[in-house]
């Protein structure tokens, strides 16, 4: 029996993916070295109600120098990270020299604008190769992985910080004891951490079963980061919905009795209560209509190529390695995978080895006949952007919540 890393219950495991591989390991053509596999799979705790995976990668194989995800790839990203810095800043920034220390920099994409405000700051990320690029723009960054020990040193060299902000990236940390503590330690006096993840509520509403991968341990509610902080002596005081990556919530922390909760805290409690949100019954049904998706998907896939049609996909998303693996599509269904950070171009992606080829290979020497969205979370960026693509008689083949092609 697997237990809880949050409150020591027993998990329940509710879906199993199978065999997969690191979600961001694309390799090179003929690169001979052992391809790792894991057993992908998540549960629900019986005492917390914390939905995670059933078996831990270790960090070190997927947060490393070679990293290759970018925050700021995306221009929906960019923007709504600088509206979030701007914001965060007037409401927490007050007072003489503040300090804002970010779990999980990447690239520098919001502190960038922090530091730009004259805001003393601090990124913290241990892939090396996207905080060099932060470290470049003038962001100070601590190379490491944050828990209690590194939180201690951030303190005694920097002190309090009034902010302590993450997106994207407690949801990828099994050790969130050694995270709360180090937040309980670095945070000043009245000070708040913020953090933004993939909301469970939505991925079971929207069926975006791809958000399951080895990155995302832990996905959240409200219900279970209200335990989970009351745990480890903080409040959930505040939570705000938020539209990017397929549907997220943005969740405030504060110590016990030195904020009170609003009215947006019940709100989604009872939402959560009503909608039967981590629900053993509810978990059982998103099962089954992700195994209903991945047999819808991959027979129209198989037909479309036995008719002779050319398909490609759009986006080589850390993401899109639970769906080619789960669903079974290769090289022989999709003839490649077109994508614009450098980094995976050239490469084969992660267990399934399609081949990754640069943006302009989109449209040259012509466009395919279908394009096969793994980027469905930028849907509505990509499809203003691809409108030569549709003129041309091309079709969208989209799999969240269903399968659907979407035509001119």
């Amino acid at each position: 029996m697997v237990t809880c890393r949050i409150c020591n219950d027993n998990v329940t495991e509710f879906l199993d993916f199978g065999r997969q591989p690191l979600s961001d390991a694309f390799r090179a053509p003929g690169e001979s070295r052992p391809e790792f596999f894991y057993r992908l799979a998540v549960g629900a705790c019986a005492g917390c109600s914390m939905t995670q995976l059933v078996e831990e990668v270790p960090r070190e194989r997927m947060f490393h120098h070679d990293y290759p995800y970018r925050s700021s790839g995306s221009r929906t990203m960019r923007e709504h990270f600088a509206a979030t810095a701007r914001r965060l800043m007037a409401e927490e920034c007050r007072g003489e020299d503040p300090f804002v220390v970010e779990i999980g920099c990447n690239d520098g994409v919001l502190l960038r604008t922090v530091h730009a405000a004259g805001v003393r700051c601090l990124g913290v990320d241990p892939s090396s190769g996207v905080a060099e690029e932060a470290r470049a723009e003038g962001v100070p960054i601590l190379g490491e992985f944050f828990e209690e020990e590194s939180a201690a040193r951030i303190r005694k060299a920097e002190g309090t910080a009034q902010l302590v902000y993450s997106a994207n990236t407690i949801c990828h940390i099994p050790y969130l004891d050694s995270v709360l503590r180090g937040v309980d330690t670095l945070l000043a006096p009245g000070g708040v951490f913020v953090f933004e993840d993939p909301y469970l509520g939505d991925i079971l509403r929207r069926v975006s079963f791809d958000q399951i991968y080895d990155e995302h341990f832990y996905f959240f509610t409200a219900t279970s980061v209200q335990a989970m902080a009351h745990r480890f002596g903080f409040r959930l005081v505040r939570v705000e919905r938020l539209p990017v990556h397929g549907g997220e919530v943005r969740y405030f922390l504060a110590r016990a009795g030195e904020r009170t909760p609003d009215a947006s805290v019940a709100e989604l409690l009872e939402e959560e209560r009503r909608e039967r949100v981590g629900e053993p019954d509810r978990l059982r049904a998103f099962a089954e209509q992700v195994a209903a998706v991945r047999t819808e998907l991959r027979e129209l896939l198989t037909r479309l190529r036995d008719e002779g049609k050319r398909v490609v996909a759009y986006g080589a998303t850390a993401k899109s390695a639970t769906v080619a693996n789960y669903c079974g599509i290769g090289p022989d269904l999709v003839e490649f995978v077109c994508d614009t950070t450098p980094e995976k171009q050239g490469r084969l992606t992660p267990g399934s080895h399609i081949p990754v080829r640069p943006h302009e290979a989109f449209a040259s020497p012509a466009y395919p006949d279908y394009a096969l969205l793994f980027a469905w979370n930028h849907a509505e960026e990509i499809m203003a952007k691809e409108t030569a693509f549709r003129a041309s008689g091309g079709r969208w083949i989209t799999y969240v919540p269903d399968v659907k092609v979407i035509r001119p």
